[in-house]
């Protein structure tokens, strides 16, 4: 990552993770020595209710404390959210926005309002249904997230989280082994990706 701060700005629906995500990548940054804020947007509590939440990353001490509205990465967790909320307003045009779809980036275009920035998408229902049986979104658009941004070096990220998640599921090595296998799958879903756009 350059010097400046990355700011990122999360979509999601409540109970799919992206607040969690967005923690988590705070987390995991700050390990590694990292300035860093993660923070979610609180409107109505309630699951399937559209949330947002919010990271800045930085090399440097971060002075500002507000919203980010004008980030430079944007990740939606939920497609769906692509026909209700404005998911680009304000997002850089030297940005991307990653999107959780097992629809084609062409088909996703037309919903970005003209955005003319990086696109990615991600399959994370196929991805974390593979590696942990059941949909949990969140540890895919995360490692895609890291990826895209360059935020912070990969193989630190999966160093990160390997002890992340072996402090928290301590009694639970196949939920370890679940979410590691979900994270390594995105990144080489993403890596293959980026192969194919350079």
């Amino acid at each position: 990552m350059n010097s400046r701060t990355i700011e990122m700005r999360w979509h999601g629906r409540g109970g799919q993770g992206a607040k969690t995500a967005a923690l988590l990548l705070a987390d995991v940054a700050f390990k590694t020595g990292k300035q860093v804020q993660g923070f979610p947007e609180y409107g109505p509590e309630r699951m399937g209710a559209p949330i947002t939440a919010f990271n800045r990353v930085s090399d440097h001490k971060i002075r500002v404390h507000s919203h980010i509205y004008t980030p430079d990465f944007v990740v939606v967790v939920d497609d769906t959210l692509l026909e209700s909320v404005d998911v680009t307003s304000g997002l850089k045009a030297d940005g991307a926005i990653i999107i959780n779809t097992s629809r084609s980036k062409e088909e996703i275009l037309p919903l970005l309002k003209g955005y003319k920035g990086g696109v990615y998408t991600i399959d994370a229902r196929k991805i974390s249904i593979a590696a942990l049986g059941k949909y949990y979104p969140n540890s895919p658009m995360l490692a895609t997230a890291v990826a895209v941004s360059g935020v912070m070096d990969t193989e630190e990220f999966l160093d990160e989280m390997q002890a992340s998640f072996q402090h928290k599921f301590a009694s639970k090595p196949e939920v370890v082994e679940g979410n590691m296998m979900a994270l390594k799958m995105a990144l080489e879903e993403v890596t293959r990706k980026q192969q194919e756009v350079a």
